[in-house]
């Protein structure tokens, strides 16, 4: 599963990109355009994510990348609870009442990525980008709320704020090969950024599909 991925674009791109969606709001939650996030992320890392507000439209803010993992899988090795949460990054089972609480439009955020890596049978990474000219906008569908977990076990209390986790469906033909149980929902258009953020779950739920093949390239193994 994809546990790692960049985003390259500068904070005042990401919001001329995302104004096709729908305009951002200057409301205070956002960074400032000039401001940097990183441009790698990896599990309980801080990386933007796009959310909407139904009255001030659309916000570009800052989450931990994991949301909480359902309590059944909280167990050590020999059975035990495990004293703290490493989190979820990848959903696909969107039928489980754990992650049901999550997919309606006010807990949906999209996740803008330029590159995303996928590790093969032996655990190398293959990075995948996008074929030619990028498209409109480029991003996960996610999934956040704002929550308190114990991210590390080291930590002598649980992490309070905004977290995230993005949506997998099965592979396509370019990222099959290399990882063959699951690549991430992306979308790649404004209407379906429009659908992901705003549309009732029986509709937004037809997003959980694999990107078409010739829009995909492996890119590197680095």
């Amino acid at each position: 599963m994809c546990n790692r991925y960049r985003n390259d674009k500068a904070i005042a791109t990401l919001f001329e990109d995302f104004s096709q969606v729908e305009l951002f709001a200057d409301d205070g939650h956002s960074r400032g355009r000039n401001e940097p996030f990183l441009t790698e992320f990896f599990p309980s890392y801080a990386a933007p994510i796009i959310t909407r507000d139904p009255e001030a439209g659309l916000r570009l803010e800052e989450a931990l990348w994991g949301m909480p993992t359902p309590p059944q899988f909280l167990k050590t090795k020999t059975g035990k609870p495990m004293s703290y949460d490493p989190g979820v990054t990848n959903v696909r089972n969107t039928n489980s009442p754990h992650w049901r609480r999550w997919l309606g439009v006010e807990h949906r955020c999209l996740v803008p990525f330029t590159s995303f890596s996928e590790p093969d049978a032996a655990h190398k990474l293959h990075w995948f980008d996008f074929v030619g000219d990028a498209p409109p906008v480029a991003c996960f569908a996610g999934i956040t709320d704002t929550l308190s977990r114990q991210i590390k076990a080291r930590d002598p209390e649980p992490t309070s704020g905004r977290f995230y986790a993005f949506l997998t469906t099965e592979p396509n033909a370019v990222v099959g090969p290399v990882h063959a149980k699951a690549m991430p929902v992306i979308l790649t258009t404004p209407e379906d950024c429009r659908i992901w953020l705003s549309a009732p779950w029986e509709i937004a739920k037809a997003l959980q599909r694999p990107l078409p093949d010739q829009i995909l390239r492996l890119m590197s193994e680095a």
